[in-house]
């Protein structure tokens, strides 16, 4: 080491030596510059990569399985009501919510690793399932044949609903969500370290041609100046792309991941209080527990369905979902208030004939018809979700338009950092060179 010491001593005591250190010091800089600044952008892609193509389709589809799984449910209960007149339409609906769902637990368990904490939910949903669907198949054998365990078997299969399958698929939401946040935030990181040696590398870059102007009173270093103007380039680069990818992306998660996920939630409220009121029909008024669940789920779906104060001030994630969604997606959800409040209304209709004229049948007539069931619950149930799910597809468009692209430009900025800095060692070393070439 103090042979080392020695010798660069000896070779700093000289003009020609101190050039040359110079000149190792500043292509040092300047690449490392490049390469770290390269790396960071690199790094940020990645992330930005996977918000748009694996984190944020994940949390999606996580909450498509949530979404398909209650209405799986409330389509099974509502066929059940109808017995032998259930139509096609209703059945295909219930086979298509297994079928999503099924595809798409499929899907996420091949999409994640061994170690991922939502292995879990997805073994539990993945087992389940088909026990779900095996109670079904017995509720529906026995309804139709009017033997009464049929509708003992179809609580049953709710209850394993309400209590296994829905708060599987709602962790695995979770999950998704937390690692979707993870990423957005590496994505949006600021590069701490790029800037940090952008200001080292210029501050040197300054400093050597404060040093040779005072010794040589020249007062410019052609290849000094092109390598500070290749650093200054390579800095405002990677400012530049910082804020604009940072500001895609933020917009990508205010207009689109976050308002979905609050019109996921609405809409996995509103299926689970229509299984709620359905299941209240198939117990025949045997117990409360449906009907304090109906009421609890829509309070927590819309506040006080009651009120007459605005949706959007009620309170509730359908509310949430109104504030949060702008533009088109905002139209929808007007529609899906209006058509929620005139859901409330036949529901309330159906009460009142259930509980107070003790007129099932009338309740019954009001809820579901295989006929024509434009005036029932049912239909202003299923208005309530066509516009909900058409908010959420306008979201989802909002997210993919804003954040698409992002990774690319981050890829640009990280190529462009690692030229310029090969760039501004080069002309560091020729400006260097040249003075060098004056001892000569």
């Amino acid at each position: 080491m103090r042979g080392v010491r020695a010798r660069l001593a000896q070779a700093t005591r000289t003009p020609p030596g101190r050039l040359r250190l110079a000149g190792v010091v500043l292509a040092v800089l300047t690449v490392a510059f490049g390469g770290l600044t390269a790396w960071q952008l690199e790094t940020r892609a990645q992330a930005a990569d996977r918000v748009v193509s694996y984190s944020q389709p994940l949390s999606r589809d996580a909450a498509e399985i949530h979404r398909s799984l209650a209405d799986a449910a409330t389509t099974a209960a509502s066929g059940f009501l109808l017995a032998g007149a259930e139509p096609k339409d209703v059945r295909a609906r219930y086979e298509q919510d297994l079928a999503q769902a099924a595809k798409l637990i499929s899907q996420a368990a091949a999409r994640t690793t061994a170690t991922s904490p939502a292995q879990d939910s997805l073994t539990r949903l993945n087992q389940q399932l088909p026990v779900y669907a095996g109670l079904v198949e017995s509720a529906r054998a026995d309804n139709r044949q009017g033997i009464p365990l049929g509708g003992a078997y179809l609580r049953y299969a709710s209850e394993q609903m309400q209590t296994v399958l829905l708060p599987a698929a709602a962790e695995l939401n979770t999950i998704e969500t937390h690692e979707l946040a993870n990423d957005y935030a590496a994505a949006r990181s600021t590069p701490w370290g790029a800037y940090v040696l952008a200001v080292l590398t210029l501050a040197a870059l300054g400093w050597v041609q404060l040093t040779l102007f005072r010794r040589t009173n020249r007062v410019f270093n052609l290849g000094l100046l092109g390598a500070t103007a290749a650093v200054l380039a390579g800095t405002v680069w990677l400012a530049v792309a910082g804020l604009t990818t940072g500001s895609d992306l933020a917009k990508s998660d205010h207009d689109g991941a976050t308002p979905l996920r609050a019109l996921n939630s609405a809409r996995v409220d509103a299926l689970t209080a229509r299984l709620a009121e359905n299941l209240n029909l198939v117990a025949r008024g045997s117990t409360a527990t449906y009907a304090a669940q109906y009421t609890d789920l829509t309070k927590h779906l819309a506040g006080d369905p009651k009120s007459t104060i605005p949706m959007a001030q009620r309170g509730g994630s359908l509310s949430l979902a109104m504030v949060l969604a702008p533009g088109a997606a905002g139209e929808a959800l007007n529609t899906a208030a209006t058509a929620y409040d005139s859901w409330q209304l036949k529901q309330q209709a159906a009460q009142k004939a259930e509980v107070d004229n003790a007129d099932y049948q009338g309740a019954l007539d009001l809820t579901v018809s295989a006929t024509d069931g434009s005036s029932t619950a049912d239909a202003a149930f299923n208005a309530t979700d066509r516009a909900l799910a058409q908010a959420a597809d306008i979201e989802q468009a909002r997210f993919e338009a804003a954040a698409d692209g992002t990774a690319g430009d981050l890829r640009l900025a990280a190529g462009a950092a690692a030229a310029l800095g090969v760039l501004a060692a080069a002309a560091a070393l020729r400006g260097l060179g040249r003075r060098l070439a004056e001892y000569r």
